[in-house]
């Protein structure tokens, strides 16, 4: 098992595109590290300087102990002699090759001898589940089997580190979530050190031993998955990794009460040091940390908003996407009860789970 650093890594196309901005970066042995973040802001650069596809403009690359990448020491190692897998976002099988043969692509290539071929090629198919599939062309396997078949051709080398580029992308949503959970079967059981580069936070949060989230080619947050969605360091953060409430407000103070005041809605907040001396804010609540009740609620735990009035109601599969609005402020609550369509309602937020964000920096205040 092997680390991956990146030391204060910076890649610039032509004379001005920043694609990554002093990147650091380490992802423990072992580690399944997923980066996420919008289509454009510099996550597949990131793999591709780590695999030796691209050079960095500045900064360090470095796989175990071995400094594979520094622009000011001049040192650049090929991506051949770094032992690298990559899994990439269309799989890039060969079509007029066999399973086996495109399985066994790498092994050829380096001079493998035909016999131990043979053997890891298999060996590697029972592993992943494809072992009848090796005289098949791509064209008559599932997009999962293709995605298997992309996988054991990366993992047939035995490679120091697995990168993988949006490997779900060409799957429906149901397969989707069964290859996710191959996926991390195969690199627990391997204890492989793994990138996987998505823009798709179910990915994130169910593959991820840690994220990172970047924009605009800057690191914005690395944490486990929990800590990313529970405590977002920004709004950016909050609003990519799942849905959010975004409400635009300000901060009153009153003696030793705080309160929130924005789009037509009033309500005290837990005392908190941070946003006391703050004005413009941005508050944020998650639809399920929202509650709508026909009835008024006791319990410590839960904030009175005030009446709202049923926009949208969705069934969901056992829960009920509601739309409500409370004077100018539109609210989404996943519910576990239905409600009729201009149906008034009680809306409460849970205390505990309400983020609030500096409207001017957009960074978290607490939450």
């Amino acid at each position: 098992m092997v680390r991956v650093y990146l030391h204060e890594v910076t890649k610039v196309f032509g004379r001005n595109v920043v694609a990554l901005d002093r990147v650091e970066l380490e992802v423990k042995s072992g580690e399944f590290m997923v980066v996420m973040g919008p289509s454009g802001h510099g996550k597949t650069t990131l793999l591709r300087i780590v695999a030796g596809l691209e050079e960095p403009t500045n900064g360090e690359v470095w796989i175990g102990d071995v400094l594979v990448a520094s622009p000011r020491k001049g040192i650049f190692i090929p991506p051949k002699d770094r032992n690298i897998g990559m899994v990439f976002q269309n799989w890039a099988l060969y079509p007029h090759m066999r399973v086996f043969d495109n399985i066994a692509f790498p092994l050829k290539l380096k001079g493998v001898p035909k016999g131990e071929v043979e053997k890891r090629v298999r060996d590697i198919a029972e592993v992943l589940g494809i072992a009848e599939t090796l005289d098949r062309y791509p064209r008559q396997l599932s997009g999962g089997q293709q995605q298997r078949v992309a996988i054991a051709r990366a993992l047939i080398k035995e490679p120091r580190v697995l990168l993988m580029d949006e490997p779900f992308s060409n799957l429906d949503a149901r397969i989707r979530v069964t290859a996710r959970a191959f996926v991390k079967d195969i690199q627990r059981k391997l204890g492989i050190t793994t990138i996987l580069v998505t823009h798709d936070p179910a990915d994130a949060l169910t593959l991820a031993d840690r994220i990172a989230v970047l924009r605009r080619g800057a690191i914005q947050q690395i944490g486990l998955p929990n800590e990313v969605y529970d405590r977002p360091a920004n709004v950016f953060v909050a609003n990519f990794i799942g849905e959010i409430n975004l409400i635009d407000g300000v901060i009153i103070s009153k003696g030793n009460e705080t309160y929130f005041d924005g789009g037509g809605i009033r309500f005290q907040l837990p005392p908190n040091p941070n946003i006391i001396n703050t004005k413009d804010v941005v508050l944020g609540i998650r639809p399920e940390d929202a509650l709508l009740s026909r009835e008024a609620l006791s319990d410590n735990d839960l904030l009175y908003v005030g009446k709202g009035i049923v926009e949208i109601s969705e069934f969901a599969g056992g829960k009920f996407n509601v739309m409500v609005k409370l004077q100018s402020t539109e609210m989404k609550v996943v519910s576990s009860v239905s409600f009729g369509l201009s149906e008034i309602v009680n809306v409460y937020l849970n205390a505990r789970r309400i983020k609030v964000f500096d409207k001017k920096t957009e960074n978290l205040l607490y939450g």
